[in-house]
């Protein structure tokens, strides 16, 4: 039986990345925001305020946790291309979930969202071989080096927005 928490399995990291990988995880990246706009798109603010699951996160909590994740995301990267290994900000998302600006609509979000990947996809398509080995540190899980992240980033992006589509498909809208 499926998980619902994760519709497209767990993330497996790729031990040897290649050109390829990479060039997936970039697509992955600028496609996110017209699949994260179709995903939502036509749901009344009742429907964005359900739970993807029991205990889950609601769609409009998934929308903006995208934003506010992958504007780290595109920090963490400019961090580690000017830096040597900086450590980078860890937070406590399910504690941001809960913040008051959680019930705004999702429309600055989805915007934040598409501008923070215009800039990042610009960012990836010109980074060199040499650049995707540069690294930060993480608090909590230790040095990443930005071929992990790519890969990481691109699962969580399609991770959260097939939440949204699963629960969709679930309830028939």
């Amino acid at each position: 039986m499926e998980d619902i928490r994760y519709p497209i399995g767990k993330f497996v990291f790729v031990e040897n990345v290649t050109e390829l990988d990479r060039g997936k995880w970039i697509q992955d990246i600028v496609e996110a925001p017209s699949k994260l706009n179709h995903a939502v798109e036509g749901l009344s603010g009742e429907q964005l305020d359900i739970p993807y699951r029991d205990g889950g996160w609601t769609i409009r909590q998934i929308v903006h946790h995208l934003a506010e994740n992958d504007m780290l995301v595109y920090a963490r990267f400019k961090s580690a291309l000017t830096e040597d290994n900086p450590q980078i900000m860890a937070v406590k998302e399910n504690l941001w979930a809960e913040l008051p600006d959680v019930h705004v609509p999702i429309a600055s979000s989805l915007q934040l969202f598409t501008l923070i990947h215009e800039r990042w996809s610009i960012l990836l398509k010109n980074m060199s071989d040499k650049d995707f080995t540069r690294t930060f540190v993480h608090p909590v899980s230790g040095v990443w080096d930005l071929n992990k992240a790519l890969g990481v980033y691109s699962w969580h992006n399609r991770h959260h927005i097939a939440q949204i589509i699963n629960l969709r498909e679930r309830m028939g809208w």
